[in-house]
């Protein structure tokens, strides 16, 4: 079995953090303690990420929705300043030939075009590791609006693909429904013969896990 189960280490840890008996109760703080009974059983936890990542053909309606917030604040003559993201959010304009307002919303900053693609910048400059919010240090987590989110993993942060209205749920501190579920060990041993390059490896691993049968479930190395 896997010695180091890091995505639930990661579920369990956001769970304590974020325990406040209301969106995130005692229970389901001991249901991922229990991980090992209830992964069998498709129980469902609330989990709060620690970051949002968008991309600009998906994230900017997202964007318009805040906008739109924002205006309606003034139109009532609030403050429309109290309209921000309550968790760190990432937009990449990968696409598209320029970007405005990129400065509109706190905790909400713009990576521009010319800056890479979605998954090389959330790979190369985005991830966290560890977030230090006032002394207070626990795990990067990200989800995003797309499948090219899970390619985070591969640095030991746990990211999840989902869908836009997941991800604004999240940027306005909505904790977002995580199955627990079950977890795939995978054991690699020894060195690769000459001639075998790393993405044979890759897409014999790929196969492997295919046949097995890991949709939805954690995958350890």
């Amino acid at each position: 079995m896997v010695q180091e189960l890091t995505g639930y280490r990661v579920l369990l840890e956001s769970a304590i953090r974020n325990c406040d008996h209301l969106q995130v109760s005692k229970e389901d703080v001991e249901k991922s303690l229990d991980w090992e009974d209830t992964s069998t059983k498709q129980v469902e936890i609330p989990f709060k990420p620690a970051r949002v990542l968008l991309q600009d053909s998906t994230g900017v309606p997202a964007v318009v929705d805040l906008a739109c917030m924002h205006d309606a604040m003034n139109k009532l003559g609030s403050d429309s300043n109290k309209i921000n993201p309550l968790i760190p959010v990432n937009l990449v304009i990968d696409h598209s030939v320029q970007v405005e307002g990129s400065t509109a919303f706190n905790n909400m900053p713009v990576v521009p075009p010319g800056s890479g693609m979605v998954h090389q910048v959330n790979l190369e400059y985005l991830g966290r590791f560890v977030f230090n919010n006032e002394g207070l240090l626990y795990h990067d987590s990200v989800v995003g609006i797309g499948l090219y989110t899970t390619m985070i993993e591969g640095l030991g942060v746990a990211g999840w693909g989902v869908g836009g209205i997941e991800a604004e749920a999240a940027m306005l501190g909505q904790p977002m429904s995580m199955v627990l579920s079950g977890v795939v060990g995978f054991k690699l041993s020894g060195k690769l013969r000459n001639g075998v390059t790393t993405t044979d490896l890759v897409l014999t691993v790929t196969q492997i896990l295919r046949k097995y049968g890991v949709v939805g479930k954690f995958v350890e190395f």
